[in-house]
């Protein structure tokens, strides 16, 4: 199970004196003859699902319109493909004829992937949250037939367990509540709306910054002691033994790294004894931390969703392009920044691994891939002892040494390889043999079974992807990642953006589906400005700049920052507005930091207006929440910086204008923008 609980199953919540339960009885099982509605379906998610006896509706007008006309309660289940929790959920209740008999006679039962409908995973996880004080996948909530959440938990078991009461239990209480106490469920359901609306207003309330029309340092309430106040808090949250924020669960927080990486590079620019020493310290002890663990894979160089220990070693198996795109360009712009070369190896490893595992055929990229193979977590990542000896022959013991191999394992009987020795400490010959074993236990790897792979391409995600590779393009000189960041961005946008301008959430097979959220268009538009940056293509600047436009006009609140869906969005119970940062930088977070490039490269002011509106609204959460808000820290970095401009004029053939190109490539300053304008 992903989410804010790491794992951990969640209570249900909501109508609790429901819940005192008998046997179930009445219901007949019944066989299905055919594949259920999920079956039209594109997302790898619902589609695994298809074959379940359950009559699953994807979320739509026809499911809550039956549910209105048999006046049931809507059972909504929302999770995702690499969810190792939603697998489980499914093979013990999903797939058992007695349960699909309960849900089909009594509830109407919704299907939801969290990836293609991120509106609805934010609005129902909150009521979850709300409910139970944590949260996570699979989500199981019960609506009534208006959308109110009125009872809700994450994955609830078989069989009553771990305090939690079985799934048969849940839906015999929550039927029972339905049936005998109405009214108070549908109380139940509006207080929880109430709630939710005015939690959404109070995310938009922040301060009311002033804006100066484009100087720096003019962002009310944002200036050097706020900055000086986040560090500080940093280093004292800061986990001395393993790096990183917080315990276990070990979740990699990439926009805090880029965020200290901003502020130590702005620092030597602006003379020393501005930034705080300890910066430095804390990034490159979280990111040695990070690449010797378990929770980046050794051999393929992908890094996992999480690690579910404090020290990174135990990984949540699953891998999502999110991450890795995230991490690929932290390390990255780390190697830049620190003059590491270390950092840039694991960065091309994790470059590599997206383009040798999640490419798709069009050019795009994959969402995912499982954290399970063949049923069982962490299948394909892991090691015996006796099997590495059988590959390595005479090379194992060093190799065994070098990455913790024991006959014993390091979990559940096998081992999770990480680095326990220091690198470089075994000499250039010894490092060189390390390589070459890698590369042979990946080879051998591959003849194992393999985890599924959820090939949906969306937008928001492939954004990401887009600015990973065209930073490496540009920073590392490599042709091959900038053409990976171009293709992606021909998939993306030739399937997903429509003439009008609005953009698609997710496309497969063929078909693009889901309206684009406000992530879509802002971490698009930040990958084709990395892609213009690297490439000086106008059409990508052009592209980028006319989803901002667009989000201007469909996605602003007059009053400052922005929506999460757009103005002509399906109606919902609430117009969701989540500011956080969560394992991807939030859309309004990144809009603002994209608005204040393009300010820079335009001139306009309108996009330095809204932005500084924009952090307005989240100026009291920066130095009280750094680690949840560090996209928008870096987006205030940014506007009370001195941004250098750079304008070069002149034929891209030419020897001397590469010569100024030249100059630009290899380095990382968030600071700088730069165009290029063929001289006439």
């Amino acid at each position: 199970m992903g989410g804010a609980n790491g794992g951990r199953p969640a209570a249900g919540g909501g109508v609790q004196a429901a819940l005192a339960v008998t046997a179930v009885a009445g219901d007949r099982p019944t066989m299905r003859d055919m594949p259920n509605r999920l079956a039209q379906e594109t997302s790898p998610y619902l589609l695994q699902h298809a074959n379940n006896p359950v009559d699953w509706f994807p979320w739509g007008p026809d499911a809550l319109a039956r549910a209105k006309l048999l006046d049931r309660p809507i059972f909504l289940s929302i999770g995702y493909a690499a969810c190792h929790w939603c697998h489980v959920m499914e093979r013990e209740s999903f797939e058992r004829e007695e349960t699909a008999a309960i849900l089909n006679g009594r509830f109407v039962s919704i299907k939801v992937d969290r990836e293609e409908r991120p509106d609805l995973d934010s609005i129902y996880m909150s009521a979850v949250q709300a409910m139970t004080g944590s949260g996570g996948w699979p989500m199981s909530v019960f609506l009534t037939p208006d959308g109110a959440p009125f009872y809700g938990g994450t994955y609830f078991p078989d069989q009553p367990r771990h305090g939690m009461p079985s799934f048969h239990q849940v839906l015999e209480g929550v039927w029972q509540a339905w049936t005998t106490q109405r009214g108070e469920v549908l109380a139940a359901g509006q207080r929880m709306v109430t709630a939710l609306v005015s939690q959404s207003q109070a995310n938009a309330a922040g301060t009311t910054a002033g804006s100066s029309g484009g100087a720096a340092g003019a962002v009310g309430g944002i200036d050097a002691r706020l900055f000086a106040a986040v560090d500080a808090g940093l280093a004292e949250r800061f986990d001395a033994r393993d790096g990183s924020w917080g315990g276990a669960p070990k979740f990699p927080q990439p926009m805090t790294i880029e965020y200290l990486l901003g502020r130590i590079v702005g620092g030597r620019s602006s003379g020393p004894g501005d930034v705080d020493p300890r910066l430095e310290a804390m990034v490159r002890f979280t990111l040695d931390r990070m690449s010797d663990g378990g929770i980046r894979d050794q051999l393929g160089g992908g890094f996992h969703r999480y690690a579910t220990d404090a020290h990174w070693l135990v990984p949540h198996f699953e891998q999502m392009l999110y991450d890795n795109a995230q991490l690929a360009r932290a390390y990255l712009h780390a190697g830049v920044a620190l003059d590491d070369a270390w950092y840039r190896d694991v960065a091309v490893g994790a470059l590599d691994y997206m383009l040798r595992e999640l490419r798709t055929a069009d050019g795009a990229f994959a969402s995912s891939q499982d954290a399970d193979t063949d049923g069982e977590e962490g299948l394909t990542f892991t090691w015996r002892a006796a099997e590495i000896r059988d590959v390595l022959g005479a090379e194992a013991p060093a190799f065994t040494a070098a990455y913790g191999v024991t006959d014993d394992g390091n979990w559940e009987g096998v081992t999770i390889l990480s680095r326990v020795t220091d690198r470089g400490a075994v000499g250039s010959d010894g490092e060189r043999r390390l390589a070459d074993a890698r590369a042979r236990l990946l080879a051998h790897r591959a003849s194992r079974p393999q985890p599924a792979r959820d090939d949906k391409a969306l937008a928001a995600w492939n954004g990401l992807a887009i600015a990973a590779f065209a930073d490496a393009g540009r920073i590392l000189g490599e042709r091959r990642y900038t053409d990976a960041a171009a293709a992606a961005a021909e998939a993306i946008v030739g399937g997903l953006l429509a003439d009008d301008g609005s953009l698609r959430r997710s496309w497969k097979d063929g078909r693009a589906v889901g309206q684009g959220v406000l992530e879509d268009y802002s971490h698009l538009a930040e990958g084709l400005l990395a892609l213009y940056a690297a490439t000086f293509q106008e059409r990508w600047f052009v592209l980028a700049r006319g989803l901002m436009d667009r989000v201007l006009a469909r996605f602003a609140d007059p009053a400052g920052g922005f929506f999460d869906t757009a103005d002509d969005h399906e109606r919902l119970i609430l117009r969701p507005r989540d500011v956080q940062d969560n394992a991807v930088p939030s859309g309004s977070a990144m809009t603002t930091t994209v608005l204040l490039r393009l300010a820079a490269l335009t001139g306009e002011g309108r996009y330095r207006d809204a932005a500084e509106r924009a952090i307005g609204t989240v100026r009291p959460y920066l130095d009280r929440y750094p680690t949840g808000f560090a996209q928008w820290l870096a987006a205030a970095s940014l506007a009370t910086s001195d941004v250098a401009e750079v304008a070069i004029v002149g034929d891209p053939a030419e020897a001397s204008t590469q010569a100024m190109l030249a100059a630009l490539d290899g380095v990382w300053r968030p600071t700088v923008v730069a165009t290029l304008a063929p001289d006439d």
